[in-house]
Formats: structure tokens, C-alpha cells, sequence
């Protein structure tokens, strides 16, 4: 409403309060009084009506904000369910590698147990895990090259296979995490919802990102030697 309307309004109101207060309405024409309390009642309503609008939005914004990061929580514990099943066939691998080169496959076991049950807490952790897992495969692949007998077994290979499995699930959940994270960043980063976000403690989300070197060295599962 304009100044001259709240002015207005706020006259109106004034008079009908002095009217209140004194019991009487002699003054006051019968009509111009109707007019009065509609008025008044009107631009309360509107007042009331946006402040609903306000906390409905606010509300809404906030729920679906806790929705988002849940997902988020959700999408990392499915990769990490997933980075424990890699790391289950990767183990298996260099297990029926043993066999052929027991030095290097002991190695490689220790540190892969070492891996084993790491809690996945947040996109760092991730991709740590991922660094960690690339080179383990990749000495893997060494010893495979090295021993001719060792390319050769069915067991070796099959088991490369269940690897190939769960890379790509791997993949999917990552996919799967960088959605959601990039919805969840709007929310906290675009105005009005980043109010809420602020206010309630919600902050930017952190990435799932393969960088040069781990695309470089990650061996071709899918090449056959």
C-alpha cells in the first residue's frame, strides 16, 4: 500500500479506536463506518495472507533443502557400499594372483585389507578411495603382464570381470552423487532459498571429481591382453 493509504488506513483505525474506548458511534455515519472496519479487515487479511505465503514458502524451501542433503547421505553410502564390493573382488584377484607371484600378491592383499571398511564420510574420502584403488589395480595389471601363466587363468580373468561389475555401479552412484550435490547447491547458493540455507546451517556440497592423473593411470579393464 501506498503512503497516503496507510495514512489513511491508520486514521480510520484511529477513529474507530477513540470510538471503542468512549462506547459511542454518534460521530460516525452508519455507512462510513461499515466501510471503516472493512477496510481494516481486508488489509489485515492481506497482511495475514502474506504472512502465511511467507512461512508456507519457508517451510516448503526448508524441507525440501533436508530432503536434497539426505539424498546426498544416501548417494555416498550407496558408493560406498559399492567401493567395499570392488574392493571384495579386487582382493579376490590378487588372491588367484598369489599363486603365481606370491611376493607382489602379498603385498597388494595387506594393502587392500587396509582398505577394507573405510568409512566414506564425504567426497574427499571418496575420492582418496579412488586414488588408493587405481593403483593397487594398476600394479595388479604389472604382475598380470609380468606372468604370462597368470594372463592366462580363467579364475584371473573372471574375477576381472566381477571388477568390471562393480566399476560401473561405482560409476552410476557417482553419477548419482553429482546430480543430487548440484541440486542441493542451488538451493544453498540461489536467492531466496540460500536465507534458509543459511539460517539452518545447510552448506555447499562437495563434488565427486576424477582429475587428469587418476583418468590417466586407471588400467582398461575392458581390453583383453
Amino acid at each position: 500500500m501506498s503512503t497516503i493509504q496507510n495514512e489513511k488506513l491508520f486514521f480510520r483505525f484511529y477513529i474507530l479506536f477513540l470510538c471503542l474506548y468512549n462506547r459511542t458511534f454518534a460521530p460516525i455515519k452508519v455507512e462510513f463506518l461499515k466501510d471503516m472496519v472493512i477496510e481494516i479487515l481486508i488489509s489485515f487479511g492481506v497482511i495475514a495472507a502474506i504472512i502465511v505465503a511467507i512461512v508456507m514458502w519457508y517451510v516448503k524451501t526448508q524441507n525440501e533443502l533436508v530432503n536434497l542433503d539426505e539424498k546426498c547421505k544416501n548417494a555416498l553410502s550407496q558408493i560406498a557400499v559399492q567401493l567395499n564390493s570392488r574392493w571384495d573382488a579386487l582382493l579376490a584377484l590378487a588372491q588367484s594372483a598369489s599363486a603365481y607371484a606370491a611376493h607382489e600378491s602379498e603385498t597388494l592383499i595387506k594393502t587392500i585389507r587396509g582398505r577394507q571398511g573405510v568409512a566414506v564420510k564425504s567426497a574427499a574420502d571418496v575420492n582418496e578411495q579412488q586414488e588408493a584403488y587405481v593403483d593397487v589395480l594398476s600394479r595388479l595389471m604389472a604382475v598380470k603382464e609380468a606372468y604370462p601363466e597368470l594372463r592366462a587363468s580363467g579364475l584371473f580373468e573372471k574375477t576381472m570381470d566381477s571388477i568390471n561389475e562393480y566399476e560401473e555401479k561405482v560409476r552410476m552412484a557417482r553419477m548419482i552423487f553429482n546430480d543430487t550435490v548440484t541440486r542441493m547447491n542451488r538451493y544453498v547458493r540461489q536467492w531466496p532459498s540460500s536465507i534458509v540455507a543459511e539460517r539452518k546451517g545447510f552448506k555447499v556440497q562437495e563434488y565427486l571429481v576424477a582429475d587428469d592423473k587418476q583418468k590417466k593411470d586407471m588400467p582398461n579393464l575392458f581390453v583383453q591382453q
